[in-house]
């Protein structure tokens, strides 16, 4: 007999943080939720997710909400049918993708398990180096100079930028970060929406001497029929982020030339199922993929890690989101940073939980 879903636990796992800075949003504490899935026969999956309301419109406390309306729709349900699962949580609520990519994360952990594999290899995927770069949020420019300076410091050899505030301050803070850091790190910008379309062809222009790999989402995704326009102009490649939540939206923004490159997140796609259809169908149409992220702890920072591990037009990995001022750690097992790689175990699925001394001071419920 096939083990059911009994009951999920559902956690608020508010992580402080310092102050981060994007064009739509200062962070100073990780919204996330954490979710156990436990099944019949003891087994429990382990999935988390990071809200960011400017994006998906979800915060800590709706998902924690639509969290146990998603709780009680699973129970007594098979969690082997992933596709089947994820198909009844869309069918009770649209959108609501932040918080559908705990479930999915967490049943993903549990096939892995009862498949007695670590997760990327349950995906299908192999050993290979997964380095991540590391992000400057927006400050005075001599200040992000002086962050980059800093960072190359500590080794890293590849720098994102957020941008989006202001055109011409957003000049100077490439041109201040490029001479802090000399001409071999390689540079690559964000703007998060942040530019009208003629400010993103000025900026663009402006900045491209100073050898910037690409941009990610320079004009807010209503002026998605821009983008080609804006493609064919600019002379750096841009890579969609907003602009794409699902494989429909890969597949038009592609299909309409509107590209050089996407990005992944988990919770803008839904999870790992998406995330993958995502990453096909880039690769059918030519277009590499960068997997992102929110502000996740590093138990959903390890799944990202097998996704990457999994797929091989996933080529550009953006999971310095553990870097970036989180003040405290609550993960016990899982990815660990060796430097600016990543490295996971072969433990059976994430091989990750949540620190139960941690969960302890947290808000959270039982379904």
């Amino acid at each position: 007999m096939k083990p059911i879903i009994t009951h999920t636990e559902i956690f608020k796992l508010a992580i402080p943080m310092e102050p981060f800075v994007i064009a739509t949003e200062i962070s100073t504490l990780a919204q996330n939720t954490f979710i156990r899935i436990h099944l019949s026969d003891g087994t429990v999956g382990m999935g988390e997710c990071s809200a960011f309301p400017m994006l998906t419109g979800e915060t800590l406390g709706t998902c924690y909400e639509v969290g146990k309306d998603l709780a009680g729709i699973v129970k007594g349900k098979d969690p082997s049918d992933i596709p089947a699962r994820l198909a009844e949580l869309d069918a009770y609520i649209a959108r609501n993708t932040t918080i559908k990519s705990a479930f999915d994360m967490a049943l993903h952990d549990i096939a892995a398990k009862q498949a007695g594999m670590p997760l990327y290899r349950y995906l299908g995927g192999h050993r290979k180096t997964i380095v991540t770069d590391l992000t400057i949020g927006i400050d005075e420019p001599e200040r992000m100079a002086a962050t980059a300076k800093d960072f190359v410091a500590r080794g890293v050899r590849t720098i994102k930028v957020k941008l989006g505030k202001d055109g011409s301050s957003d000049i100077d803070r490439i041109r201040r970060i490029r001479e802090a850091v000399g001409p071999d790190i390689a540079l690559r910008a964000d703007a998060n929406q942040g530019w009208d379309p003629d400010t993103a062809l000025q900026v663009l222009s402006a900045i491209a001497p100073y050898g910037v790999e690409f941009c990610e989402q320079p004009m807010h995704h209503r002026h998605d029929a821009r983008l080609p326009a804006l493609r064919k102009a600019s002379p750096i490649p841009l890579m969609a982020d907003e602009s794409v939540c699902d494989h429909h939206d890969a597949r038009r923004i592609i299909d309409i030339g509107g590209c050089d490159y996407i990005n992944i997140k988990l919770a803008k796609s839904g999870g790992i199922l998406e995330a993958i259809r995502i990453a096909d169908t880039a690769r059918e149409r030519g277009i590499p993929c960068m997997l992102g992220g929110m502000l996740e702890s590093r138990l959903a920072l390890t799944a990202k890690v097998h996704l990457a591990l999994a797929h091989d037009n996933i080529v550009f990995h953006d999971l310095d989101t553990c870097l970036l001022g989180q003040l405290e750690d609550p993960v016990l097992g899982g990815a660990e940073y060796r430097g600016f790689e990543l490295h996971v175990g072969d433990g059976p699925g994430l091989d990750a939980d949540i620190d139960p001394a941690f969960l302890a001071r947290c808000e959270g419920t039982s379904i």
